[in-house]
C-alpha cells in the first residue's frame, strides 16, 4: 500500500473497475441487436438471449466483486530501508556441528588460521588439519561466525560458547 494520499487505495481502484463494468453492461443493453444480427446473419432473438445472459452474468460478478476478491488486510508499512530478507540467514542461536565447533575452537586458539587472501584453512603446530577446508570456511562465513580475515566474529564466539556448553552435557 502506498502512503501517497493522491494515489487511490486498492479498494477504491477495485470499486472503480466494478463501476466501469456496470456502465459497460448498461451500454451493451442500449445496442441495437437487430441491426447487428442482420449484419452478421445471426437470429436476433438468439443474439438477444445470449447478450442478456452475458450481461446478467457480468452484473452478478460486479455485484459480488468485493466478496469474491480476497481483500488485503491493512498492515503497517515497512520502515524505509528495511531489508525484507535481512532475517533470512541461519538462526543466531544455531549450535555448530562438531566439525564447525572444532574449527571455531582451533581458529580461536590459533592452531588453525585462514591463509591471507584465500578460503583455505591451514594447521599450525601439532594436530590434525581440517578435512573440508573450503566447505568449512564457507559454512562459518555464511553463519557470520568468521570474518573475511579469518577471525571469529562476536557471533562466532557466542556460537563457540554454545558448542562448548552442549558438549558438557
Amino acid at each position: 500500500m502506498s502512503d501517497d494520499p493522491k494515489r487511490p487505495s486498492f479498494e477504491e481502484t477495485l470499486r472503480a473497475i466494478a463501476e466501469e463494468a456496470r456502465r459497460s453492461v448498461e451500454r451493451i443493453s442500449d445496442i441495437d441487436l437487430d441491426e447487428i444480427a442482420r449484419a452478421t446473419g445471426i437470429d436476433p432473438e438468439r443474439a438477444k438471449g445470449w447478450l442478456d445472459g452475458a450481461g446478467d452474468w457480468l452484473r452478478i460478478q460486479v455485484e459480488h466483486v468485493e466478496e469474491r476478491v480476497d481483500m488485503p488486510t491493512a498492515s503497517a508499512p515497512a520502515p524505509v530501508g528495511h531489508d525484507p530478507l535481512g532475517d533470512a540467514g541461519p538462526h543466531p542461536l544455531d549450535v555448530p556441528t562438531s566439525e564447525q565447533g572444532l574449527a571455531l575452537a582451533a581458529l580461536d586458539s590459533g592452531r588453525w588460521a585462514l591463509e591471507p587472501g584465500t578460503s583455505t584453512l591451514v594447521a599450525h603446530g601439532d594436530g590434525p588439519g581440517p578435512r573440508d577446508a573450503h566447505g568449512l570456511v564457507r559454512a562459518l562465513r555464511v553463519r557470520d561466525w568468521l570474518d573475511a580475515e579469518g577471525e571469529l566474529t562476536l557471533t562466532g564466539r557466542h556460537a563457540l560458547a554454545r558448542w562448548l556448553d552442549s558438549a558438557d552435557r
